[in-house]
């Protein structure tokens, strides 16, 4: 699912919801860029950022000279389903 599909679902659920989301995966991501290497090296080479408010995690890693963002993955659903862009 994709972060458009999120943001419409939480916004249904409560108006002004899928806004927060879109905004605090905005910030999460700014605080990766940051400082990327704060956050444990997996053994797949990723590194991951769960937000505090909604059950996502973003999964990403460090490049020579980028963050790749991997996914931004439900802790629940499909945990793994991003594993295939690796």
């Amino acid at each position: 699912m994709t972060l458009s599909f999120q943001k419409l679902y939480f916004e249904h659920i409560y108006p002004g919801l899928g806004l927060d989301l879109e905004r605090e995966i905005k910030e999460d991501v700014f605080k990766i860029a940051e400082n990327p290497e704060i956050w444990s090296l997996r053994d797949d080479g990723t590194r991951r950022f769960s937000t505090k408010r909604f059950p996502y995690q973003i999964v990403y890693s460090i490049h020579e000279d980028f963050i790749w963002i991997i996914a931004i993955a439900h802790h629940k659903r499909f945990p793994e389903y991003w594993k295939e862009r690796l």
